[in-house]
């Protein structure tokens, strides 16, 4: 049976513009896909886009992904995060359908001082409504979970069936893996079919529902709760669990996008690497 290959790519710098900038910095690191932000990663503001530019990486045919800002938490007790969270991921879906984006990546969040049931039942008053706004043909809400620090709501693979049950299952909540986060959540992909045995508990829970992979080497050991991304091979994931992964089902066909430290050359040094493991 032939295989099918992911397309690999990076997340990508937008300066000069959406498609301007993001195409050029797609040439210059070799990327096959890109992800991009189109607000402040670190702030609220719903950054007004450019029609010309967001039209420009639609019909430019790249399989697109946007990012939603690190600050946002559907599980916060403090309502104008909860508020500020909700507006900012409606806009950001706007802005998927705007750009011909495949998916929209959003961090799993943390209850923070709240009990975790009441996070929950906050997740799905919130959330749910925004998975029913979105369009056919628009992007899929990517859910991607993290290190597994304080209060989070997600982290293993196991913590996507609470989560995914809040949101009845809705065939628009869908995942996005990160390698790192899942390494320092205690799923070692170093070990001997740790990447094996992650892809199929999670295929188990959540079948056809992973859609990108943020592929990041990690700074930490395994289980550390720590998100701190390393170069591919550079870390304690290390090369070969790349190269397995992107040669399982579960993960086939999938797209790789890496969110690594460095500017362009180091990115295309990663980009470079994870072709060679998957084209070996």
């Amino acid at each position: 049976m032939e295989r099918v290959n992911s397309l690999i790519g990076g997340h990508v710098s937008v300066a000069g513009g959406l498609a301007t900038g993001g195409l050029k910095y797609m040439a210059e690191i070799e990327a096959e896909m890109i992800q991009v932000f189109v607000t402040n990663p670190r702030g609220w503001a719903l950054t007004a886009g450019k029609p010309e530019e967001d039209a420009a990486l639609a019909e430019s045919g790249v399989v697109s992904f946007i990012h939603t800002p690190y600050l946002v938490n559907f599980g916060s007790p403090n309502p104008e995060t909860l508020a500020s969270s909700i507006a900012i991921t409606r806009y950001t879906l706007r802005r998927g359908v705007e750009t011909g984006s495949r998916g929209v990546v959003v961090h799993t969040g943390s209850a923070v001082t709240q009990p975790r049931e009441d996070a929950f039942r906050q997740l799905r008053e919130h959330l749910l409504p925004l998975l029913d706004e979105i369009p056919e043909g628009g992007p899929d809400l990517l859910l991607e979970p993290m290190a597994g620090q304080g209060a989070m709501l997600c982290a293993t693979v196991q913590d996507l069936e609470p989560y995914l049950a809040a949101l009845d299952w809705h065939p628009r909540a869908n995942v996005c893996l990160d390698t790192c986060h899942a390494f320092a959540a205690g799923h070692d992909l170093a070990a001997e079919g740790g990447v094996a045995q992650t892809l199929e508990e999670l295929h188990a829970i959540a079948p056809g529902r992973l859609k990108l992979v943020h592929a990041n080497d990690s700074k930490d050991v395994c289980g550390s709760k720590k998100d701190r991304h390393e170069n591919i091979g550079a870390g304690n994931i290390g090369a070969q669990p790349f190269a397995d992964l992107m040669r399982h089902p579960v993960a086939a066909g999938v797209p790789i996008c890496i969110e690594t430290p460095g500017k362009a050359p180091i990115h295309r040094e990663d980009i470079v690497l994870l072709k060679k493991l998957r084209d070996a």
